[in-house]
């Protein structure tokens, strides 16, 4: 029995966004970087509530901006370009924060070697440049005009967030696998300048799209 085009279609777009959400989600970038450098430093499940604040945090903002933000900041170029460089100079001094971080024994304060929780990821998408490129980007490319906007949304949000999940949940296994090895005050120290300078350099394609 031959599949009705339309089925055909929505098929083939279902797996090239899957297949996007995929590379987004799990190459490197700001999320994953600051969920390896949380499960390496205070293992995998203090790490849980960053990565499901990362996923949710996110679904949510695509959301927002899908079904309202996306048309002025289209319009107004301006608006974007301001907010993806305020988003830049406040993930350099989470990047400059991390790299001058020691070992969670030797943390000076509870709140320096604190982990990231649920409600800090959550904001933190608001403040990156790549999660602002991709929100607009995924409503952009893979909704389609005629069409329910806020269904399209809500259903490219909830696989988006499906996605992210194991994605994260990869970055932070290989980070608390690397903990015992990171024991060395030395290697920690090391560990956290290259975290440091990774984040610094995956803010910089995001600022130059």
């Amino acid at each position: 029995m031959p599949v009705p085009q339309e089925c055909a279609t929505v098929s083939t777009d279902l797996l090239a966004f899957l297949g996007f959400a995929f590379a987004a989600s799990a190459t490197p970038g700001p999320n994953n970087i600051m969920t390896l450098a949380t499960a390496a430093r205070h293992g995998l499940r203090a790490t849980l509530p960053l990565i499901l604040g990362v996923a949710l945090g996110f679904g949510f903002m695509l959301t927002v901006i899908g079904t309202g933000l996306a048309q002025p900041l289209a319009s107004h170029a301006g608006l974007h370009t301001a907010l993806r460089w305020a988003g830049a100079a406040w993930m350099l001094l989470l990047a400059w924060q991390i790299a001058r971080a020691g070992s969670p024994a030797a943390a000076e304060s509870p709140r320096v070697g604190a982990p990231v929780g649920f409600w800090g990821a959550c904001a933190f998408q608001w403040v990156n440049p790549k999660a602002w490129i991709l929100a607009v980007a995924t409503t952009a490319t893979y909704t389609l005009p005629g069409e329910n906007l806020t269904a399209q949304v809500l259903v490219l949000a909830g696989l988006f967030m499906l996605v992210t999940l194991p994605s994260l949940g990869a970055w932070a296994l290989l980070g608390a696998g690397s903990s015992q090895w990171l024991a060395s005050p030395r290697r920690m120290r090391a560990f956290n300048i290259a975290m440091g300078l990774l984040l610094a350099a995956s803010v910089v394609p995001a600022v130059l799209e």
